[in-house]
């Protein structure tokens, strides 16, 4: 509804809330260790050193962090769903690395200017509300000179297809950007302006499952989006939902012995940050 034609200004706080319920839905990490490859991947991409001091924000289950930390340096791992943050705490353990976790909102970091050699987020910071206000926030940690990492997943990728799919039935927030957007180069450069360069690379990412019900379990039991989305249906809308993801996993499914390995592309982004 407008007011004297007036789009009304929208409500980060509540878009906020409703995504950090959706996080906290399922159990992301279960999905999330499979993807430990991307980590370990945009750790080799920012040529990440012992000596340095890295931050990982939106950290789920500790990918980065747990890379980063396997090649010796002072990591901070961060993330508002604290649930998350004891995952990754207990794979550090698990390895014996030492890690500092800490609950922090990537919109509103805790930390004081130019603290951090290197800045990394895989999958995570794309999906704030606040845009603008995630990228300033990655800048201003970032010494001049440091490097920010990130992965996203593309908007024409088999995710990017998951969330289209998922918008026809449940409508996204009204006025956020898609997080989508975090996978094109044009909307990096634009979003973080000139204060960082910005080289990027598409890379594959393979989901392997037992099947492609195994996946669609998998998904809507661990994976808070679609979790969610599921869960805000009933009776035939929620069949037609489950139809439409099945026809997509057949869509993107490689494998022909009745398992399931469907490239998943991502974008590979590495900023230097302006002196």
């Amino acid at each position: 509804m407008t007011i004297h034609g007036r789009i009304p200004a929208i409500d980060l706080a509540t878009v906020k809330g409703r995504q950090h319920a959706a996080w906290s839905s399922g159990d992301y990490a279960i999905v999330g260790v499979t993807l430990q490859i991307v980590g370990e991947n945009l750790c080799e991409a920012v040529d990440l050193r012992s000596n340095q001091r890295v931050l990982d924000v939106a950290a789920g289950n500790g990918n980065a962090t747990l890379a980063a930390a396997r090649r010796f340096a002072a990591v901070v791992s961060t993330d508002y769903v604290p649930a998350l943050l004891e995952r990754g705490a207990e794979r550090a353990k698990a390895e014996r690395l030492p890690v500092t976790f800490q609950q922090a909102d990537a919109e509103a970091l805790p930390f004081d200017d130019a603290s951090f050699d290197v800045v990394l987020s895989t999958f995570g910071v794309m999906f704030t509300p606040d845009q603008d206000q995630a990228a300033r926030k990655l800048l201003r940690v970032c010494r001049p000179g440091g490097k920010i990492g990130l992965a996203n997943w593309t908007p024409d990728g088999f995710i990017g297809r998951l969330f289209k799919t998922i918008g026809k039935h449940v409508a996204p927030p009204s006025g956020i950007r898609s997080p989508l957007l975090w996978g094109s180069t044009a909307h990096l450069a634009n979003l973080f302006g000139s204060g960082a360069s910005v080289r990027a690379t598409e890379r594959p990412f393979m989901f392997r499952y037992r099947s492609r019900e195994h996946w669609l379990e998998v998904f809507a039991t661990y994976y808070g989006p679609v979790h969610k989305a599921l869960g805000a249906l009933e009776g035939s809308k929620r069949a037609a939902l489950e139809s439409d993801l099945r026809a997509l996993l057949d869509a993107v499914n490689e494998a022909r012995d009745g398992t399931f390995v469907a490239p998943g592309a991502y974008l590979e982004v590495v900023m230097t940050r302006d002196a």
